[in-house]
């Protein structure tokens, strides 16, 4: 844009574009609404992410499961690749986004998280050994609590 004379727009917009806008400052707000006035790629691409906040406002998965197939669907019309492959993504993932709402928010992910958190501890101590096997033993001993095999000898 500067070498065609116009004076650039983008420049010091980036997290104009990243926050929510509860959380913008003045001068980040006052920059968005002048932003908002072009028709550029990452506006457009703003505005997709900011319609999609309204998926979590629903009760129903029947509700959000048309709101997403409706927004993917007006994502997959426009020309912006990267926002496609978001639509992709959710596409094929789905099944998984609708059952938070047939959960009704009662599940949390603390649990797997701590679990998955264990697994990576356990082969990480692990490290060196050559053979996926002796992994996995040490994978089902410190997540399953299993007794440790008896030694032959003892160490001093």
């Amino acid at each position: 844009m500067r070498d065609d004379g116009y004076e650039p727009i983008l420049k010091h917009s980036r997290w104009c574009l990243l926050k929510r806008p509860d959380n913008l400052t003045g001068g980040q707000a006052t920059k968005l609404a002048e932003l908002l006035q072009y028709n550029l790629a990452s506006v457009k691409a703003y505005l997709y992410r900011e319609d999609f906040q309204r998926f979590w406002e629903y009760q129903t998965a029947g509700w959000a499961g048309r709101f997403l197939d409706q927004w993917c669907t007006n994502v997959m019309r426009s020309r912006l690749e990267p926002m496609k492959k978001v639509a992709a993504s959710l596409r094929r993932h789905r099944a998984l986004l609708l059952n938070w709402f047939r959960a009704q928010g009662t599940m949390s992910s603390g649990v797997v998280e701590g679990l998955n958190n264990k697994a990576k501890l356990a082969m990480r101590k692990s490290y060196g050994f050559r053979e996926f096997a002796t992994i996995e033993a040490a994978l089902y001993h410190q997540l399953g609590n299993l007794p440790e095999p008896e030694f032959t000898h003892r160490f001093c």
